[in-house]
C-alpha cells in the first residue's frame, strides 16, 4: 500500500504529513462505532466564529444500516461510486448560512465547516483510517432525500475506511492512487508583507 508522506521544506506533524486522500478502501474491514464517535468528536471540537458550530454532519455506516448507506451512495456521481463502493462509512458535511444566536447571515459558516471536516480527516489518520473528501455528488438529490433545509450548504461527502491495495481499483484509478503527491511551491500560494510577494523559504 502507498503511504505517500508529504515532502516538506520544514517539519510538520507526522499526522499531517501522512494525511492523504486514498481511493482504495478495504471492503472487508468495518469502522467501529467507537471510531465513528471519535471522528465526530474531533469535528465537534473545531473552532468556529462566536462558537456557533455551523456544521451539521450526516453519517451512514454500511455495517449498521446497509440500506441507508446505499441510499447515500446513490447520491454520489458515477466517478466516485467506482471506488467509494468499498468504503464502509460515508458522511455529508453541511454548513449553516445563518448564525444560531440571531439568525443573521454567517459568512464564516463554510470556513468553519471546513475546519471541522479537516479535524475529522486528521483524526482518521490518528485512528489508522483513511478519509477522502468529495465534491462529486447530486446536491438536489441529497436535499430531497434527507430534507436538508435551504439554509444549509452541502459542502462535501467524505468516505472513511481502511486503506487497501490499489489492486481493488480499475486501471485509471490505480494510476491516480500511485501517482506522487504534488503541491505548488510555497511562494506561489503564500505571500509575505504584501500580495504576490513570495514568502521567504530560506
Amino acid at each position: 500500500m502507498n503511504s505517500k508522506p508529504a515532502l516538506t521544506l520544514a517539519p510538520v506533524h507526522d499526522i499531517i504529513a501522512r494525511r492523504w486522500s486514498c481511493r482504495a478502501f478495504d471492503a472487508a474491514k468495518t469502522v467501529s462505532r467507537e471510531q465513528i464517535l471519535s471522528l465526530l468528536e474531533a469535528a465537534h471540537w473545531a473552532p468556529s466564529c462566536f462558537g456557533d458550530e455551523p456544521w451539521r454532519f450526516i453519517v451512514w455506516d454500511k455495517n449498521s444500516d446497509r440500506a441507508a448507506w446505499e441510499q447515500a451512495f446513490g447520491c454520489l456521481v458515477e466517478w466516485n461510486q467506482n471506488w467509494v463502493k468499498n468504503a464502509p462509512v460515508l458522511l455529508l458535511v453541511t454548513a449553516n448560512s445563518l448564525f444560531r444566536k440571531n439568525g443573521q447571515p454567517n459568512r464564516w459558516g463554510q470556513y468553519d465547516a471546513g475546519a471541522a471536516a479537516e479535524n475529522l480527516c486528521v483524526q482518521a489518520v490518528a485512528l489508522g483510517l483513511m478519509a477522502h473528501q468529495m465534491g462529486g455528488f447530486d446536491e438536489a438529490k441529497l436535499r430531497e432525500t434527507y430534507a436538508i433545509p435551504a439554509q444549509y450548504a452541502c459542502m462535501a461527502m467524505i468516505a472513511v475506511g481502511y486503506q487497501a491495495e490499489e489492486t481493488v481499483l480499475n486501471d485509471e484509478l490505480k494510476q491516480l492512487e500511485t501517482a506522487p503527491r504534488e503541491r505548488s511551491p510555497l511562494g506561489v500560494l503564500f505571500f509575505e508583507n504584501g500580495w504576490n510577494q513570495p514568502v521567504k523559504t530560506e
